[in-house]
């Protein structure tokens, strides 16, 4: 009599079968979907699933990101490489084309761009018809995120209502929309920042050096260090300081990473992946609470930039 040998999954294991059938989900009923890769963590990880869920056939799916235009050079580049090195298609939108069009406008030079992302996302998903946008939002990131499904309806304005989402039981997904609505869907909604760097870890993928322990010039503001003269693509520097600040050269990485005006680092002398998930499993500071500047101006305003068509 032969002995079966019951295999038994590991907490990273779940998380993956469950996001990779959510990817295929969303391959199965939408007829237009594309992955927003920003060349983060979050959507690398995506990209790993992607590749589990589709390889060895191509994406069913080109990858998009939107660009500020003031994003870190360091995670540009790693954008571009990777998707060159996967032979996929990359879609690139930049809020400096909807500042020209006129469909942004700053209230000041200064001012982040991060949130007027939500425009030009909409503008893309008009101009290609997409109806669903798949990406790497996690619920632990922030309150407004812990409160949206898996497949979120977004309406024919890109609007999304809090209070009126699908239900989702028993795995069950609905991502049916009519033309001009579309889905947001999050395959990795159910994962943690510990999850996603024990991923890293254990799939051994690449990421952007600025993850890591490095020297940079920064200042203390409101609390907060933050990258100053930062060099763009173009080879201008960007987020100088402001009068009467001291720049001191501090060793930091980032726990996130988006626009340069918004995204802080975080001290640290963690140079590589093992030390960063040992540094993750003691910080008592969420993610998002200390390195995203934006989100600290209003307890409401990521809600209130989602429920505008931010992803």
């Amino acid at each position: 009599m032969s002995t079966l040998t019951k295999q038994t999954l590991s907490h990273l294991d779940w998380l993956e079968s469950e996001a990779i059938h959510i990817m295929r989900e969303v391959a199965g009923q939408c007829s237009n979907p594309v992955l927003l890769f920003s060349g983060g963590k979050d959507s690398i990880c995506m990209l790993r699933l992607a590749e589990k869920a589709f390889r060895p056939g191509k994406f069913p799916f080109p990858l998009m990101h939107i660009d500020t235009g003031h994003n870190y050079k360091e995670v540009v580049a790693f954008r571009d490489k990777r998707a060159a090195e996967l032979g996929e298609r990359l879609i690139v939108r930049s809020v400096e084309d909807s500042m020209k069009r006129g469909t942004v406008v700053l209230k000041n030079e200064n001012e982040s761009r991060n949130k007027h992302q939500s425009v030009t996302l909409l503008e893309a998903i008009e101009e290609f018809g997409f109806d669903a946008c798949i990406g790497g939002a996690r619920r632990d990131e922030e309150k407004a995120r812990a409160k949206e499904r898996i497949m979120s309806f977004r309406d024919e304005f890109g609007q999304w209502d809090p209070k009126n989402q699908r239900p989702e039981l028993w795995n069950l997904y609905n991502a049916r929309s009519h033309k001009g609505e579309n889905i947001r869907a999050f395959p990795i909604s159910n994962w943690t920042e510990m999850d996603v760097w024990q991923y890293i870890e254990r799939e051994k993928l690449e990421l952007p050096s600025i993850y890591f322990a490095h020297t940079r010039p920064v200042v203390m503001r409101s609390g907060a260090i933050v990258p100053v003269n930062v060099p763009l693509m173009n080879g201008e520097l960007t987020n100088l300081p402001k009068p009467g600040e001291e720049i001191i050269d501090l060793q930091v990485r980032f726990r996130t990473v988006g626009d340069i005006s918004c995204t802080a680092p975080v001290e640290s002398d963690a140079d590589n992946v093992e030390k960063i998930v040992l540094e993750t499993a003691t910080t008592t500071i969420t993610e998002r609470g200390a390195t995203r500047l934006d989100d600290q101006t209003s307890e409401a305003s990521m809600e209130q930039r989602k429920k505008e068509g931010y992803f």
